[in-house]
């Protein structure tokens, strides 16, 4: 066996194995996000992690919406990239006492996990416009833009005070 599931056969096969790979991520996105807000320590960084959250419920919702446009049960599959990334960030973060370094390892951890939502989404997108389903794409991409900008956000709080104040 390959890098997929034998049933992946047509871009369709794909195209719904990816959906449900970055719908397990969100789902799991989604247990590990409330984690962070309370270990971390500006302020700054709790908001933005609080706002994501609430995000990442709507990515879910949208997920789920896209599920049902194409008339498939909303179910996850396992993504083993997404449970190292969070496994990582968890290992990481129990070692750190220094709150202030504590919060740069909290936002190195939550960039890592938008660049792997960016990825998929950003694959999803154009595979959904390349499929003429424009009313996935159109979905994808207000996930894909609210992930971007949150990653946007996360470099403007790590430049601009927490790494200064790790250093």
């Amino acid at each position: 066996m390959g890098l997929f599931s034998k049933d992946i056969e047509t871009m369709d096969d794909l195209f719904v194995h990816q959906l449900r790979d970055i719908y397990y991520a969100e789902a799991q996105i989604l247990k590990a996000l409330p984690k962070m807000v309370d270990k971390a320590s500006n302020a700054d960084l709790r908001n933005g992690f609080s706002e994501h959250l609430e995000q990442t419920r709507n990515h879910v919702a949208r997920l789920e919406e896209i599920f049902d446009m194409l008339d498939l049960d909303a179910e996850g599959v396992d993504c083993p990239a997404i449970d190292g990334i969070l496994e990582e960030a968890d290992d990481v973060s129990g070692e750190v006492e220094d709150k202030r370094v504590l919060d740069a390892a909290l936002i190195a951890a939550a960039q890592a996990v938008e660049h792997y939502e960016i990825t998929r989404y950003g694959t999803l997108m154009a595979w959904a416009e390349e499929a003429g389903r424009e009313d996935c794409a159109r979905l994808l991409k207000q996930t894909l833009d609210e992930e971007r900008a949150a990653d946007k956000k996360l470099t403007q709080i790590a430049e601009s005070e927490v790494n200064l104040k790790a250093a």
